[in-house]
């Protein structure tokens, strides 16, 4: 990450260290409990002095942990209480519980379905509900999938609008510049699919041993999108059976938890 990613055009309502901040908390990943300062800065690709800085201001305010043994840091209480406070603001989670359950007790006990936000290059996973089988695909909230290569995102991307598909196509040019083909093609594909079946798919594409389809849902307010999707391995849940069994019960349940029944359909007719 270059140093000059914060100035966001010398805006003069961006506050940098702010932002900077955010970063470092983003630096920790799935299944990952502690980070130093160097593994921080070249995440981050700011300079170890201000990496340090910005540890100990987080650390003052609960949102980190230093192990002086080990000099490194891990996320705090703190964190969870801001997680858990924007999940609790999101109606939708609670809304979607329903429908979700009915996904996952149809009539493949290997199925999970899940909703999911944008959060720049990935899809967040705000609610689960996982296979009534035990498998070895466990995905839980805030699980996170690519916005570009997975059936969730692309269902994101078939029901954003100019604006905010624009985003986040700039988004991922400005981290991983020579994919660009490759998401052009991904999104040509959620349009094409959207615009003929109402429902994005995602073949072995995040995961060669994962068959999901998705479908976008905004929320009651009208600015947020989100995905829902249902899936599972590919050994047992298999194309056909998405498409012609669960395809309908999906659209549906997205139409239902959808802003008056209905998302905006960002596709060329």
């Amino acid at each position: 990450m270059e140093e000059d990613q914060f100035a966001e055009e010398k805006d003069r309502n961006f506050i940098t260290a702010l932002a900077r901040g955010l970063e470092v908390l983003r630096c920790f990943r799935q299944n990952e409990v502690e980070l130093s300062n160097t593994d921080i800065s070249e995440r981050t690709g700011l300079p170890k002095a201000t990496v340090s800085r910005l540890t100990y201001t987080l650390r003052k305010l609960d949102y980190l942990v230093a192990d002086s043994r080990t000099g490194t840091y891990r996320l705090s209480a703190g964190v969870l209480q801001l997680g858990f406070g924007v999940l609790a603001a999101l109606d939708i989670a609670d809304r979607a519980e329903s429908e979700m359950k009915a996904l996952r007790d149809g009539p493949n006990s290997y199925i999970t379905v899940a909703l999911g936000e944008r959060h720049r290059n990935e899809v967040i996973y705000l609610a689960v509900q996982t296979s009534r089988e035990d498998v070895s695909l466990t995905m839980r909230v805030g699980a996170r999938l690519p916005l570009f290569f997975s059936a969730i995102g692309r269902a994101i991307l078939a029901g954003m609008d100019e604006d905010r598909l624009e985003e986040a196509f700039d988004d991922a040019r400005r981290s991983e510049p020579d994919r660009e083909a490759e998401r052009l093609q991904s999104y040509d594909q959620a349009r094409r699919e959207f615009g003929e079946q109402r429902f994005c798919t995602g073949y072995g594409d995040w995961r060669p041993d994962v068959n999901g389809i998705a479908v976008p849902v905004t929320s009651l307010s009208g600015n947020r999108l989100f995905g829902l999707n249902v899936g599972g391995p590919s050994f047992h849940v298999k194309r056909k059976q998405l498409e012609t069994v669960y395809a309908q019960r999906l659209i549906r349940a997205g139409q239902t938890l959808s802003l008056s029944g209905e998302v905006s359909r960002n596709v060329a007719e």
